[in-house]
């Protein structure tokens, strides 16, 4: 995989900790805080690791944490899938 869309983080973000009533994520959320999105920071550890264990990437507890935003967390996520592809 040579990067990580928006609908595919969305969809693993469902799968791993459910989708927050009244929260729509198929609308322009790459901006949006996930506190907004009702995901709080374990969420988001859920979903790295997740993608970790089915993309065999890396990325640091650390790298999760500062992601706020979907923008942010993809990222992290496709600078690690860039460079297992260079590796």
């Amino acid at each position: 995989m040579a990067e990580m869309s928006l609908n595919e983080l969305t969809k693993l973000l469902r799968e791993c900790a459910g989708e927050e009533e009244g929260v729509n994520l198929d609308g322009d959320v790459m901006d949006v805080p996930f506190v907004e999105l009702g995901y709080d920071s374990l969420a988001v550890l859920q979903t790295t690791g997740r993608i970790e264990q089915d993309y065999g990437v890396r990325i640091s507890d650390d790298a999760a944490a500062e992601a706020h935003t979907p923008r942010m967390l993809l990222a992290f996520i496709n600078e690690s899938l860039s460079q297992a592809a260079a590796a």
